[in-house]
């Protein structure tokens, strides 16, 4: 089994920073894809950011220039840096990983349960 768990959310005054880590493990072959995704109550999920396994980035770009992804691919471990935080930006984080498994050799998308955040004004 695939598993992939956020963690670093928490209650920020606007202005702050908070760093958010997602690390996925099991019987992995690689991982392609990893990303950023946020939701607020009666929304759709949103992507914020991605990052290919060889490292290239995308953007919202509502966001650009405020937070930034990265990833350690030997720790299977993508982070999420926010900086400069609004309140608008409260949602629950959500971290998605395209694994290709050892049993399948096929690619599948697999969710973390999600990480919360909130920014006080």
């Amino acid at each position: 089994q695939i598993h992939v768990v956020e963690s670093g959310g928490g209650l920020v005054q606007a202005g702050g920073s908070l760093r958010l880590s997602c690390a996925a493990s099991g019987s992995i072959f690689s991982i392609n894809t990893m990303g950023w995704y946020r939701q607020t109550p009666g929304q759709q999920r949103e992507l914020v950011a991605a990052i290919t396994r060889g490292g290239t980035t995308t953007y919202v770009d509502s966001l650009k220039g405020r937070f930034t992804i990265s990833r350690d691919n030997a720790k299977n471990t993508v982070y999420l840096q926010m900086n400069s935080l609004k309140p608008e930006d409260t949602a629950v984080y959500y971290c998605n990983a395209a694994v290709i498994t050892r049993a399948t050799m096929w690619e599948d998308a697999y969710w973390g349960k999600g990480t919360l955040v909130v920014v006080s004004s």
